[in-house]
């Protein structure tokens, strides 16, 4: 049953509070790292004696660590071209379409974001910035309790339009088979990768992060993973670049009195089935609504393929919250800086102005967010964990680097000297101060 909150304060301390303690280690997760490591170890650690090895044994360290963590030893990581394209063949026809329409609108989006190089003259002499894309990146492709091959498209497809050359696409083998799913390598092809590589968890991110033999070393990790992948991003930053810190997928929902009981239960729903961890929360005026609501979640629950995960979810950190009215709802939404915030009200224009902390606004009932995880345009990789705060969605910005361009003429070097040495001394660094009296002395020197 998804809880109705009437209480604003108890929804505070509860659902809407990401101040809460964390939730102990799972006892499964801990008996399977004591099977891999051989003793009790903290994930972070366990991630750090991962990363340690792939950097001091290169491709040697990730089939140790892939057989003893996937069950599966792997003659070689690539996955070549024509095996790339092979699995498209052996698809459906519709669901190749359907991949396509989805890399064609995220690839037509994404190309509408400016990446300005320019120059001006008027400080003195010539100043400006170079926009150049990152020569190497490496996408994380999960494939753990499901296939998805839509991170692929989300992921890779900026990368490509902002101009990388070298996108390394890397995704778990299959537990004790070594197989990649067809439509994930379908996706690759679709979005025109020549190579992926079968390799997960945090190895894969050691590999990225440091290069092997196999594997080539990259500037910046981009995609979403597991508490491992995670962990290892986290500590392999200033190694690389990162998107972000991935955790639990969420979705914030504001509605009136308006909106369909049955598709707003659907798209909590679908946000709660990715992971036990997933947030979906309501926020209604409307009595009326929510108990509708809750009605319709436990019904559609029942034919839900993922129910159990689903379940979790809604127990364990989603719920309906009552507030006084609409404008309440918007502004405790965007407090709580959600992932997806959707606006499922009659006017939700009305409301735009008031959004200024979500990765994705979704503006109508018919703008929901599934959509948007697959085929509206925009990158799906969102910023989570209140990070909405400051974080932005995946974009080409994220794959190019600005180069700051100086080039000063003699008189404005004269004028700006002064200046820089007065302040170097104000610091105590009379070497600065002293780098800048002399072009006061004779600029042409």
């Amino acid at each position: 049953m998804l809880k109705i909150y009437t209480d604003l304060k108890d929804a505070q301390r509860t659902i809407l509070n990401r101040r809460r303690p964390e939730t102990p280690l799972p006892e499964a997760l801990q008996q399977s790292l004591r099977r891999i490591f051989g003793r009790d170890l903290a994930p972070a650690a366990a991630v750090a004696e991962i990363l340690a090895d792939v950097r001091s044994r290169g491709d040697a360290a990730l089939r140790d660590w892939t057989a003893r963590i996937d069950g599966v030893t792997l003659d070689r990581f690539a996955i070549e071209r024509d095996e790339i394209a092979a699995a498209a063949d052996r698809l459906p026809a519709d669901l190749v379409d359907s991949l396509r329409f989805a890399a064609d609108r995220i690839r037509r989006f994404h190309s509408h974001q400016p990446l300005p190089s320019w120059t001006t003259n008027d400080m003195g002499g010539r100043l400006g910035q170079k926009m150049a894309p990152l020569d190497r990146v490496g996408v994380y492709v999960p494939g753990g309790t499901a296939p998805l091959p839509s991170t692929l498209l989300m992921s890779a497809i900026p990368a490509q339009v902002a101009g990388v050359k070298d996108v390394s696409v890397v995704t778990p083998p299959g537990r004790n088979t070594g197989t990649v799913s067809d439509v994930i390598l379908a996706a690759a092809h679709v979005a025109g990768m020549d190579t992926l590589y079968r390799l997960g968890g945090a190895q894969a991110i050691g590999a990225l992060a440091y290069g092997t033999e196999s594997i080539p070393r990259v500037d910046k990790i981009v995609g979403p993973g597991n508490l491992f992948v995670t962990l290892a991003k986290q500590q392999v930053f200033g190694v690389v670049g990162l998107d972000g810190l991935a955790g639990p997928t969420e979705t914030v929902v504001v509605a009136d009195k308006s909106a369909n009981p049955a598709w707003v239960a659907a798209d909590l729903l679908a946000q709660a089935e990715h992971d036990v961890l997933a947030t979906a929360i309501l926020f209604t005026p409307s009595m009326k609504l929510a108990e509708a609501v809750q009605v319709e979640v436990a019904k559609q629950l029942e034919e839900r393929s993922r129910g159990s995960i689903i379940a979790a979810s809604l127990a364990g950190q989603s719920g309906i919250v009552i507030t006084r009215d609409v404008e309440e709802g918007v502004r405790l939404a965007d407090e709580f800086a959600p992932e997806h915030m959707c606006l499922a009200t009659e006017n939700p224009e009305q409301w735009q102005g008031q959004v200024t902390h979500a990765g994705g606004l979704f503006m109508g009932e018919r703008s929901f967010e599934v959509l948007g995880d697959y085929v509206a345009g925009p990158s799906h990789t969102m910023p989570t964990g209140g990070t909405a705060r400051f974080a932005s969605p995946l974009n080409v910005l994220d794959f190019v680097r600005i180069t700051s361009i100086v080039a000063l003429d003699d008189e404005t070097c004269a004028a700006l000297s002064p200046h820089a040495a007065r302040l170097a001394f104000a610091e105590q660094l009379d070497a600065h101060a002293q780098a800048a009296l002399f072009r006061t002395k004779d600029v042409r020197r």
